[in-house]
């Protein structure tokens, strides 16, 4: 691989969380724009999302937002090292993605054709 993953493979949660989070959001948000990204496939329980929340915090992957006494809720917002860590994934998905369409009969590969 070209670039170094520097934690790999990253879960679908906290894939979909981090996009999520390229811009300032809040826990609802982000289960709204999972829920609607993934057209309803996708759908965090409270739980899930706030726990990985909490692990994406803890590696310095998201961060919380400076919250005023006006603002009720959490926001958070991916980090320069949460970026990288998505650019890394989304790389090795593609050699992922590649690599079966080669393979497969999507690929134009039949299964009679040798690897």
């Amino acid at each position: 691989m070209k670039n170094k993953i520097l934690e790999s493979p990253l879960t679908e949660t906290a894939l979909l969380i981090m996009l999520a989070m390229y811009k300032p959001n809040h826990g609802y948000g982000v289960m709204q724009f999972v829920e609607e990204k993934t057209n309803g496939r996708v759908i965090f329980g409270p739980g899930t999302l706030y726990g990985a929340i909490n692990n994406l915090e803890k590696k310095k992957w998201i961060t919380l937002c400076e919250v005023t006494e006006s603002e009720r809720k959490k926001e958070f917002v991916i980090t320069e090292l949460g970026k990288k860590q998505v650019e890394a994934e989304l790389e090795r998905m593609k050699e992922v993605y590649k690599l079966g369409m080669e393979i497969t009969s999507i690929g134009g590969m039949s299964n009679d054709q040798e690897i």
